[in-house]
């Protein structure tokens, strides 16, 4: 029997969004801990510790935060110099308030969401594009029927 997988996106930026936000709405201070080995990490080499780094992303310590679905961006000062930080999500192993230690390791993607192109369509196994209309019916009730898949 073939699975077939509903393609979405990665759910680890809105994760990680919603903390930073949870962790701001109990003035608390945000730090993402980060795999600096991963490609595209650009972060001040001297705040690497054992190929990783922690970055407050207060509003008060950066400039110009922004994290999108591909990217947590901003400015800050390292040892009195302005660096340009960016972090792509998937290097980003945790969110956390300094103050408590409380946040989160993030999960990585679950199969089915990796980033796909704009134009990307998700094919059937006889190579049919799916159909835009949604499925007929009231929705099922009761919990939906959802596996862990690692």
């Amino acid at each position: 029997m073939t699975e077939d997988f509903f393609h979405m996106t990665s759910h680890r930026p809105y994760l990680l969004r919603a903390l930073v936000e949870w962790i701001n709405d109990n003035q608390l201070t945000p730090h993402i801990l980060v795999d600096a080995g991963v490609p595209g990490v650009q972060v001040p080499p001297s705040a690497v510790k054992d190929g990783r780094v922690v970055l407050n992303i207060a509003e008060r310590a950066v400039v110009r935060l922004m994290i999108d679905n591909e990217m947590v961006s901003f400015s800050a000062r390292f040892s009195g110099t302005s660096y340009p930080v960016q972090v792509p999500i998937s290097a980003v192993l945790a969110v956390y308030a300094r103050e408590t230690g409380q946040g989160m390791a993030l999960p990585d993607d679950i199969p089915g969401s990796e980033p796909a192109s704009a134009g990307d369509e998700v094919l059937h196994d006889d190579d049919t594009p799916p159909e835009d209309t949604p499925p007929a019916g009231p929705p099922p009730k009761g919990r939906p029927n959802l596996r862990v898949v690692k």
